[in-house]
């Protein structure tokens, strides 16, 4: 397999995204390393479902991934959609993300007090 340099990484991830958006047009991922369910990650990927599911949203995909490297802030979940940033939220319990739902998927709107990181510009580029 051939190495990536960094032009042929954004073109792969310019090509993955458009795949990503011709279904779902929203991600939420949540961190579900041993960190993560330590913190409650479990409860919090659930209470996603959960009101995904009450509010109907279909085009909303919750799914997990392994640890995202900042343990501390456990639990942490990452939210990709169109027309926003993607975000990187922590310390996410139950009730944050039924408030990231209303606020951040529905109304496009940031929950400030729960945003951890933003990417970098590069990686807006391709949006």
């Amino acid at each position: 397999m051939p190495k990536l340099n960094r032009e042929s990484l954004k073109k792969l991830r310019t090509a993955q995204a458009g795949e990503f958006y011709a279904g779902k047009k929203v991600q939420i991922i949540v961190g579900m390393g041993t960190c993560g369910i330590a913190a409650g990650a479990k409860e919090t990927f659930n209470a996603f479902l959960d009101e995904v599911n009450k509010k109907e949203l279909k085009d909303v995909e919750v799914k997990q991934t392994g640890c995202m490297g900042t343990c501390s802030t456990e639990p942490t979940v990452e939210i990709v959609m169109p027309d926003m940033p993607d975000i990187i939220y922590s310390k996410v319990d139950e009730e944050a993300a039924r408030r990231i739902v209303q606020k951040h998927i529905v109304n496009k709107k940031l929950v400030s007090d729960l945003v951890q990181d933003k990417p970098s510009t590069d990686i807006l580029e391709h949006k």
